[in-house]
Formats: structure tokens, C-alpha cells, sequence
């Protein structure tokens, strides 16, 4: 990877959509030149805030007394952390009791690129002896204050919840009577009522982009406290707990990310690209492209459900047949109902190809798909498992049961049973040929960890299951270099800074498969903070194809339809990889949020290219809305530059500037359910 801030140059291919406009050259992916960002000294922020006889930003209860009364008098040690990114920074740092011999460990990491600061913290019981009660443990406790008076805006989201609100942008102005307070829905964190990425907007022009690593019930306050000062608290929702003897425990990670600016989505781009660069899988050095998908159809009439009638022969001649039309695609998927699972594929826990339908296993499945140059991704859901399967009945004390419940949690938590899971899915990995793992989660495991935790260790459970699940998951990362984890969780409840580092959300919702307004308003809220996701496209039509364009998509070709020729077919895979680098950019919504879930209005955005000079603008009139035009205004441009403009579908051309984009341009759209697809390019004087 060379220099700052990453956005990738992909390689682009002309489509039938675009064959009317310039050429963009080059064969590899580049990080952007980016200048030097204006704010916060991080290294300055971290010795500040974790020096020697400082206060830290975290704060914890010990024997029923705040670390605040106390931390400053404990022995206090810093050391660097050397890092092979010139641009980060690292210490560790170390306080210690010397009475109880509890030892607090912080590993703080400064970007100095995007002034961003992160860390994690360790508690270890050094006695012999059972510590005192540890409780209310905020993984970050911190004061922010601006320079003048004025509101202090909190731009968050909804979590998923299968709905068509899911990821939906919530703006709330603080008050000094009113806290606003997060947490989501159960144990996934990004279940339905709260997601885990959010932007505090202050009134002097600055701002602070803030994350949470944590994959299980965290809960977040922002308090303002006067005029000119809110205060951060986040940590887990349930944790009070007596540490055993030379027991340690980790925090959720807290991410801050300073930025300055007039436009609150200065901050938001800012962590976008922090998110590639930082927070996103690499493979041989250069971060992961997400892929075009094609489901392995669905075979068979009712009681068919999901793949459960699918079969080697089957799935082998859906390869070829691809293959014939040209129709390939980077992976080929193959979801729920693989396994022995008496015709239902909920019934999870014997994970074994299905004898009857995969006599050889998968590998004459997984050798057909990379003959014809495709990867290919299989469902699995590990921590799930169901009575009489064989994860149920050969160790039952490494699952968590809770009475009449028929669902059993597999217990990460347990060492034993995780150095299991773990070499079993990499030797089914490496049999079989899978290049990709694809994870889901399909319930709730609160109340599986609540009954699993004693009255004096309430939280213990949660944590060492999610010590497990990273552990797992950067083990499979390590044993196959080329592996990327596609993270479901019953679409997009489990994002969060610790989850998208190791995986990404190839299907981010369970929202109405491929309902295209739905789509449009997942891109539109995801896009603040994430720039990788994808989901599922069931209809061939322009209006449902953008609708669900982002950096990912899984798309289910019928191959025996006429619906559609095969240039057609193959104009809309074209069509995915032209677009697909320009979701790596710079996002800007151009409509508001008022409204935006209504099949009465228009919805549009922009990706922007600034070190490209480039972008496009994504619209949509709904089913139901009655304005024919809509005016928005770019964002990103220069203003004394001009830019050609090509809208894709009517193949007309205009030049404006900057400026003039910026200050008001009209989309039009004659037809109701309809979408318009505009490319810009800045032009060479």
C-alpha cells in the first residue's frame, strides 16, 4: 500500500451503458496523494490524555469506588509499540495497583494521516485471589469541548432489523437536559435500534467521527454537559464481575477520529477512507475488492427451501452454463440448506455436505468454479446448532442451553471447543477448496449468556464469547492468506469497527430480497460510514440494478429465461465493475432523510473521485412521486474547473463548472419508478 489515504484506481471496463464516454486508463489499484489534514495532533492528544499523572479516558468502579479517585495514585508505565506504518504511532500503557495487583493495560495507536486515535483495555488479576467487584466499565470516559457556544449535533443510525429503516440517518441537537443514549437491540452490535459508527458534529466547525469494536451488547451516552462541552461514555451494557485469580479480560475498542470543517461530511469521508486503509482485509499487501456474486440457484418446488435440493451435478452445470454465456462472475455462492438438515435448513449443526446430494463433497463444485476462473463462497452458521446434530450430541458441554429453546449457542467462550471449531472449519476449508467463508448468526445470544453467567461474573460469558469470535476468525485469516469472511448475522447486525476489520457484509440486510427502494435507502444510510457492503439484486431491470449497486452485489441469473438476451445480461455485469470503483470514493447524499423511506419521493447521491476528478450521480423518482425534476447541489468539486457531464441513459452531454454544479443542478426523470445515472469528469484545460 503507498502513501495516506486509500482509494483505489480500479481497473475500468467500458459497459454497454458507458461505451459513449472517455476511457480511463491504468491496471492497478493506487492509495490517494492526500495533503496533510488540518486539526487534532494525535500524538500530541494521546500523551495529553494518557501522560503521567493524567486522568485517562476511561473510567471504571473497583470495590465500589471510581477510578478517578484513585488511578493517578497507581503505579503508571508507557512504552512504545513499534508499527510498521510510518504514519501510526503506539504505546502501552500500564497502571497498576499496588495493593490488589489489578493491572490495567490500554494499547493506544495514533493515525497520524487521519488524526485518529484507538484503543483497547485489558484488566488482569495478578493475585492469587479473587479481585474486588469490577464494574461500570466505560472503554471510553472523555470530555469534548468547543471553542464557542452553539448546538452539538449527534449523526447516527439505526441498526438492522430487516426492515426498510434499517441503517436509516438520525440527526439529534443535544441538550444539557436531554442525554442521548445507544445500545443495540440484543447481543449482534448493530441489532435494529443503534449502530455502532456515529459523528459528533460541535459548533465551532470541528468534529469528532466515533466507533466501537465491540460484536456483542455495547451501550454508548452523549451528555452535554454546558454550553461548550458534551461527554462520551461507552462500554458493555452488563458487566459486573469479580476477576479469578491471573484472569484477564478485554474492553470494547474505541475509535476517535478528529476532523475540521464546515460540512459535517468532511468527517464522514475522512472515516470512510480511514476504513480502507486501516480498518479493511488485505490480501498480498493490497486491500480487498469486493466481489460480483452469483447465487447457485435455488433448486427444486416446494419443500424445497433455500439449496437444500441443490446438488453437485446441478451446481457443477450452473458453473458451465455461465460459463457458456460469458456470464461469469467472481464468486459463486452457495447459501443455506448444503448439509444434513431433513429438508430444513434452519436445522443447523451438522455441517457436512449433504451425502445424498454432494456424494464427493464440494470439490468437484469448488474445482468447476476456479476452471472457469470464479471463486467460490459457502454458508455457514457455527454458533447456532440445533437438537440431534453433530455438533449437539458429541460435546454437549461445549454448548450453552437455555430451557425450552430448541436453539443451542456453541460456546466460543470455551477454549477447547474454539481450537475445535476452528481446525474443523479449516480442514473443511482446505478439503473442499473454499475460497471464501461465508458466517451467519441468526439469533439473539444475550439471553444464552445471561444464563450462563453466576450472580458475582455477569458479563463473563458475553466477553469470552466474543474473545472467541475474534480469536476464531483471525486464526482463519492467518491459516489462509487469500480467505475473505463474509460477516451476515441475519444481514447487518453485526457491524462494527472489530467485525469489519476481519469481514465484510457481502448481504447486509434481510430486508424483502432485492425491493429496490429498500436497497436505495441501505446505500444511501451505510454510505456515511462504510464504504464496503453488498447485497442481493433479484431483477433485471436498470431501476432495480442501481438500486442495489455498492461495492457488492450478489445477483441470481436465470439462465433459462428469455426475459432478458445475453448482451443484456452481460451489459449489467459490465455495468457492476464500471461503477463499483466509484463506491470507494467520496459519498455525499444530494436528497434529505424527510421522507426518504416514502415510494413518493426521489432519492439521490454522489460518489465522488477528487483525486480522479471524477464521480457520478445516482437518482431515483419513485413509483409514486409526482415531481418530474428534482435540484440538488454537488459536493467535492472545484469551482473554477469544468466538468463534462454524460447522462448514461439518453447519452446527453453538457460541460459546466464547479461551481455551477455546486450551487444547483437539475436531474430530471419522465417516468415515474424510474432511475438516472450521470458520470462527470473534470476536464483537461
Amino acid at each position: 500500500m503507498k502513501n495516506n489515504i486509500g482509494i483505489f484506481r480500479l481497473n475500468l471496463v467500458l459497459s454497454i451503458f458507458l461505451s459513449l464516454f472517455l476511457t480511463l486508463s491504468g491496471s492497478s489499484v493506487h492509495a490517494k496523494q492526500t495533503p496533510v489534514m488540518k486539526g487534532q495532533d494525535i500524538g500530541k492528544w494521546i500523551e495529553q490524555n494518557f501522560g503521567k499523572g493524567k486522568i485517562p479516558p476511561f473510567s471504571f468502579d473497583f470495590g465500589g469506588v471510581n477510578s478517578s479517585k484513585f488511578i493517578k495514585s497507581w503505579g503508571y508505565r508507557s512504552e512504545p509499540i513499534k508499527t510498521i506504518n510510518p504514519n501510526t504511532i503506539g504505546r502501552l500503557i500500564t497502571y497498576s495497583d499496588p495493593k490488589t495487583s489489578l493491572e490495567v493495560t490500554c494499547k493506544v495507536t495514533g493515525f497520524k494521516d487521519f488524526h485518529a486515535v484507538e484503543w483497547v483495555l485489558k484488566f488482569t488479576n495478578k493475585s492469587s485471589e479473587n479481585s474486588p467487584i469490577l464494574e461500570h466499565v466505560s472503554a471510553v470516559d472523555h470530555q469534548f469541548n468547543a471553542k464557542q457556544k452553539g448546538p452539538f449535533i449527534v449523526h447516527h443510525a439505526n441498526g438492522s432489523n430487516a426492515a426498510i429503516t434499517d441503517f436509516q440517518p438520525i440527526d439529534e441537537t443535544l441538550s444539557i437536559q436531554k442525554s442521548l443514549v445507544m445500545t443495540p437491540a440484543g447481543g449482534r452490535s448493530s441489532d435494529h435500534t443503534a449502530f455502532p459508527f456515529f459523528n459528533l458534529e460541535m459548533p465551532d466547525q470541528n468534529g469528532v467521527m466515533i466507533a466501537i469494536g465491540w460484536t456483542g451488547k455495547w451501550i454508548a451516552e452523549l451528555k452535554q454537559l454546558d454550553d461548550k462541552s458534551v461527554k462520551l461514555t461507552s462500554g458493555m451494557e452488563r458487566m459486573k464481575l469479580t476477576l479469578l485469580a491471573h484472569e484477564e479480560i478485554r474492553t470494547p475498542k474505541i475509535c476517535l477520529l478528529f476532523w475540521s470543517g464546515a460540512d459535517r461530511m468532511v468527517g464522514h469521508n475522512q472515516f470512510r477512507q480511514f476504513v480502507l486503509v486501516h480498518h479493511t482485509r488485505k490480501i498480498n499487501g493490497k486491500h480487498v475488492e469486493l466481489p460480483f456474486s452469483a447465487f447457485l440457484a435455488r433448486e427444486g418446488p416446494p419443500p424445497c427451501n433455500e439449496h437444500t435440493c441443490s446438488t453437485e451435478s446441478f451446481s457443477v452445470a450452473m458453473i458451465n452454463r455461465h460459463k457458456q454465456f460469458e456470464l461469469v462472475p467472481e464468486v459463486f455462492w452457495l447459501d443455506a440448506g448444503w448439509y444434513p438438515c431433513n429438508g430444513s435448513w434452519p436445522n443447523v449443526g451438522n455441517w457436512t455436505p449433504n451425502p445424498d446430494n454432494f456424494p464427493s463433497g464440494f470439490k468437484p463444485v469448488t474445482d468447476a468454479a476456479h476452471k472457469v476462473g470464479a471463486k467460490f463462497m459457502l454458508w455457514f452458521e457455527p454458533e447456532r446448532v440445533t437438537k440431534n446434530t453433530l455438533f449437539a450430541n458429541q460435546n454437549p458441554d461445549w454448548l450453552i442451553k437455555i430451557p425450552k429453546n430448541g436453539n443451542f449457542l456453541f460456546n466460543l467462550g470455551n477454549p477447547k471447543a474454539r481450537v475445535w471449531l476452528t481446525d474443523y472449519i479449516s480442514n473443511f476449508i482446505k478439503k473442499e477448496g473454499l475460497d471464501y467463508y461465508r458466517q451467519d448468526f441468526n439469533f439473539d445470544p444475550m439471553p444464552y449468556w445471561k444464563a450462563n453467567d453466576k450472580p458475582d461474573r455477569i458479563g463473563i460469558s458475553e466477553i469470552r464469547h466474543i474473545e472467541g469470535l475474534y480469536a476464531f476468525w483471525d486464526t482463519l485469516l492467518e491459516r489462509f492468506p487469500n480467505l475473505l469472511i463474509d460477516n451476515c448475522s441475519s444481514g447487518g447486525r453485526r457491524l462494527d469497527l472489530e467485525t469489519i476489520s476481519r469481514s465484510s457484509p457481502l448481504w447486509r440486510t434481510d430486508y424483502n430480497y432485492g425491493e429496490p427502494d429498500g436497497s436505495q435507502c441501505h446505500t444511501y444510510g451505510l454510505n456515511f460510514y462504510l464504504p464496503m457492503h453488498g447485497t442481493g439484486n433479484f431483477t433485471l431491470t436498470p431501476y432495480h440494478f442501481r438500486s442495489n449497486m455498492s461495492t457488492a452485489m450478489a445477483i441470481n441469473l436465470d439462465l433459462n429465461s428469455r426475459a432478458h438476451t445475453i448482451p443484456e445480461l452481460q451489459g449489467f455485469l459490465k455495468t457492476f465493475k464500471d461503477l463499483r470503483p466509484y463506491y470507494y470514493g467520496d459519498y455525499y447524499p444530494l436528497t434529505t432523510t424527510e421522507n426518504m423511506t416514502k415510494d413518493s419521493v426521489w432519492l439521490a447521491y454522489q460518489q465522488n473521485r477528487p483525486e480522479n476528478g471524477d464521480g457520478i450521480v445516482m437518482a431515483f423518482r419513485r413509483k409514486n412521486c409526482e415531481a418530474e425534476s428534482i435540484t440538488v447541489k454537488l459536493l467535492g468539486l472545484e469551482t473554477a474547473v469544468n466538468y463534462d457531464l454524460v447522462n448514461i441513459d439518453t447519452k446527453e452531454k453538457t460541460t459546466l463548472t464547479g461551481a455551477q454544479l455546486m450551487s444547483g443542478y437539475s436531474l430530471i426523470l419522465k417516468d415515474k419508478q424510474s432511475s438516472l445515472l450521470i458520470r462527470y469528469q473534470k476536464t483537461t484545460l
